[in-house]
């Protein structure tokens, strides 16, 4: 088993849904602090946590395995094996207890599965001129409601032994392309970037971890993404809205960032982020990365450590049907 502090601070992806000898070679090699699977890797319950077991007899008990299950349009986690979850755009008005609820049950089903790290939630603002990839991923327009459901879930998440990840700081509701597919630029005022920046600040401090948005802030950094942006990393992820926690880019391989990996991921740490996400899948790719991506820092290891810390504060004993009842109620004491 690898140690942690031998690992690159990189996650990657896999090619299916069976970790192959080639891919167990590279893990053991050259590790990766984690894995983040996808629907390509999942072949039923029962092949996902064998799936999950094999990483971790090479990664370790505590390795950080990812997934994104939001619910709605972003589940990775689906019918007929796994129940369905509601759009985050659903809850808003609704008691945070109904929030709270649904993340618990969506961290119980990613738990019993051996995923222990969930890409949620998107505390985006869900604002009429933003692209639709954001849609009704996002809570609310409200930076006030965002923040609300956001904390309740961020909670329901970790109550079920999850650590969450808040994306896409400092903020994706404004941009008007889908950073998938090329590089969205945003021009407002650093006084509408605070409202976007506002959910962050407000749960900053609850352990979750952090996912960065690959956009390029006109008035914050003219000249670089906030991935890869040392000035809106310091200044604005870890200066004005405070966030001291495990920061991790958003998938290098999306097509708003230019360049090898490699030195998109050198470029990032460098930046300020803790680690990079890489989620292809390609073999040639991932070895490639790995072979040049620098370590975990102490700080890094540190935060990861917080996060878990976090995390492990809050589990609790969960009963799915009181979860589904409370999912629904309109009348019970949030958490």
């Amino acid at each position: 088993m690898v140690k942690q502090g031998g690992r690159r601070a990189a996650i990657i992806g896999l090619g299916g849904s069976v970790l192959t000898a080639e891919e167990a070679a590279m893990l053991r090699q050259m590790p990766p602090l984690g894995v983040i699977l996808f629907a390509r890797n999942i072949a039923g319950p029962a092949a996902l946590r064998g799936l999950t077991d094999a990483i971790r007899e090479i990664l370790g008990e505590q390795a950080p395995i990812l997934i994104d299950q939001e619910g709605g349009r972003v589940a990775r986690l689906r019918p007929p094996d796994w129940p369905p979850f509601p759009a985050a755009a659903s809850f808003e008005g609704r008691p945070g207890h109904n929030a709270y609820a649904n993340a618990a049950l969506i961290g119980l089903e990613c738990a019993a599965m051996g995923l222990n790290v969930v890409c949620a939630p998107v505390l985006d603002l869900r604002l009429p001129e933003g692209h639709g990839i954001i849609g009704d991923r996002a809570f609310s327009a409200d930076p006030a409601e965002v923040s609300r459901l956001g904390r309740q879930y961020i909670h329901g998440l970790q109550a079920a032994g999850c650590i969450p990840v808040i994306k896409h700081i400092p903020g994706h509701g404004r941009a008007r392309a889908d950073s998938h597919l090329e590089l969205p630029r945003v021009s407002a005022t650093r006084e509408e970037l605070a409202q976007d920046c506002a959910p962050f600040a407000a749960l900053a401090d609850l352990g979750a971890w952090a996912m960065t948005a690959h956009i390029l802030y006109e008035n914050l950094d003219g000249e670089w993404p906030a991935t890869l942006s040392p000035r809106v990393i310091a200044r604005v992820i870890r200066g004005a809205i405070g966030f001291a926690g495990f920061l991790v880019s958003d998938d290098l391989a999306m097509k708003a960032l230019s360049g090898q990996p490699a030195a998109l991921a050198q470029a990032s740490i460098s930046a300020g982020c803790d680690a990079v996400l890489h989620c292809t899948g390609d073999l040639a790719e991932s070895m490639a990365l790995l072979a040049d991506c620098p370590a975990l820092s102490d700080a890094a290891i540190e935060r990861l450590d917080a996060a878990r810390a976090a995390t492990e504060s809050r589990r609790e004993t969960l009963d799915p049907a009181a979860l589904q009842a409370m999912r629904h109620a309109p009348l019970v004491s949030s958490p």
